[in-house]
């Protein structure tokens, strides 16, 4: 249905290496010229090395149609394979029939060989994928190129793959064979005007007639910009834009449906074409306190805020209180306080005591451990009598009144034994405080 649309013999986008569909760039008549003046001139290895889809089959194809009256050609692709089923092969494309190990397999091809070169015509093989070869088959294919007579080679070698294949020949473990190869060729991406004239060679062979163009020019500005300059590239976009034209009743092919063509292929991404990419939402920085307590270790420093982007889901606040070291140092802190008070509330004891010793009306707590001492009025009776200093103290506004348990009788002996106790008590409680010592109640 294409081909009738648009006046073609046959579809001139298609995927075989057809050798007619061959477009000879200046690399490509290069390197087909190299390749076959080696072979002709018994270099014995050579290599071709071309990104992937820029056309080494069909010039492969190309170069053994070239050999096909002189030279008895292989052409292998099948690399994924062991030493011993490479020479297998390769005896089985020559007509030999292998069997044996592999010395056995050497010596057979070594007779095979030497029964062509009596006939004039050299053995040429071609490997296509080269660069998934491991290296024990690169070496066995080195060995292979020792069959040999004083004046010439008895089989020539090319190994064509992909740029992997020029590093895996750089390595030190090839070295020999690296020596050996000396004709490289490469092929180069198509500028605008080669890919104008590969596109224009492809229909001629196809059958069209060029009355009118197939392609407006800024479509083939934009094949050869998207296509990279690669042929295969180019093919799949031709192809497509020819489907999608036909379908849409369109002539020529303009950039409407070469763009529509590379969103369809999604090219765009790989080789420079504006595409619009969602990006995943970001939730907003979650706020995150981190609390640092007075009694820390590190200081009396204020709350740290940080923000941290979440890296699933929702996080919740944290925070870190150290309660149960918060809790332990504050009741430290309340004991050492307490402490502290204990000597100021004895002095004050020890003071009130003194004054009961002039005042015998004045009520007085000694010590409440011990008993409650009950001070009385004048009127009670002492056995030594009243002192000078009682004659001075003033009277009491109201005094107790008397009661079967407040009339106890405490002479001054009595009062002066009380206030001693209490002062030694004081002076014990003072020593154990000057023997503590406060910083070690916060560790």
């Amino acid at each position: 249905m294409v081909t009738d649309y648009y006046n073609l013999a046959e579809q001139p986008f298609g995927v075989t290496p057809d050798t007619r569909y061959l477009y000879l760039s200046p690399t490509h008549r290069e390197a087909l010229a190299s390749l076959l003046y080696g072979v002709q001139s018994g270099r014995g290895f050579m290599s071709i090395i071309a990104k992937p889809g820029m056309g080494k089959t069909t010039l492969l194809f190309k170069l053994l149609q070239q050999l096909e009256h002189s030279a008895k050609t292989v052409f292998l692709f099948q690399t994924l394979c062991s030493p011993e089923d490479l020479l297998r092969s390769l005896l089985h494309d020559l007509d030999t029939e292998a069997h044996g190990d592999l010395p056995e397999m050497h010596s057979q091809l070594n007779e095979c060989l030497l029964s062509e070169s009596r006939r004039g015509r050299q053995v040429v093989v071609v490997i296509d994928e080269a660069q998934n070869l491991s290296d024990s088959a690169l070496e066995l294919l080195r060995m292979l190129s020792n069959f040999e007579t004083p004046h010439k080679k008895l089989m020539q070698i090319i190994l064509a793959g992909q740029p992997q294949l020029a590093e895996k020949l750089a390595s030190p473990n090839l070295v020999q064979l690296r020596q050996r190869i000396s004709i490289v060729a490469r092929l180069k991406p198509f500028t605008l005007q080669e890919t104008n004239g590969y596109v224009g060679h492809r229909l001629s062979v196809a059958g069209y007639d060029f009355r009118a163009h197939l392609f407006t020019p800024r479509a083939g500005a934009m094949i050869a910009e998207h296509s990279e300059g690669i042929p295969r590239n180019i093919n799949n976009i031709c192809f497509n834009a020819l489907s999608l034209g036909c379908a849409l009743k369109r002539k020529p092919i303009d950039e409407e449906i070469i763009r529509e063509v590379l969103d369809d292929l999604d090219l765009g991404s790989e080789n420079g074409m504006e595409m619009t990419i969602r990006e995943p939402r970001k939730s907003a920085p979650v706020l995150r306190m981190e609390w640092r307590w007075p009694f820390a270790s590190q200081g009396n420093q204020p709350p740290k805020a940080s923000t941290a982007a979440p890296n699933a889901g929702i996080r919740t606040l944290g925070i870190r209180t150290h309660r149960w070291v918060w809790l332990s140092r504050c009741g430290t802190g309340a004991m050492l306080l307490l402490m502290l008070m204990w000597p100021l509330g004895t002095g004050e004891r020890n003071t009130n005591v003194l004054a009961a010793e002039s005042s015998p009306v004045a009520a007085t707590n000694a010590d409440r451990s011990t008993s409650r001492i009950l001070l009385v009025s004048p009127s009670a009776p002492d056995a030594h009598g009243p002192t000078t200093a009682a004659k001075n103290s003033p009277a009491p506004r109201n005094p107790p009144p008397e009661t079967s348990r407040s009339k106890v009788s405490v002479g001054p002996q009595a009062a002066t034994r009380c206030s001693r106790y209490v002062e030694s008590h004081a002076r014990e409680t003072s020593s154990m405080m000057t023997d503590i010592n406060p910083a070690d109640l916060w560790r």
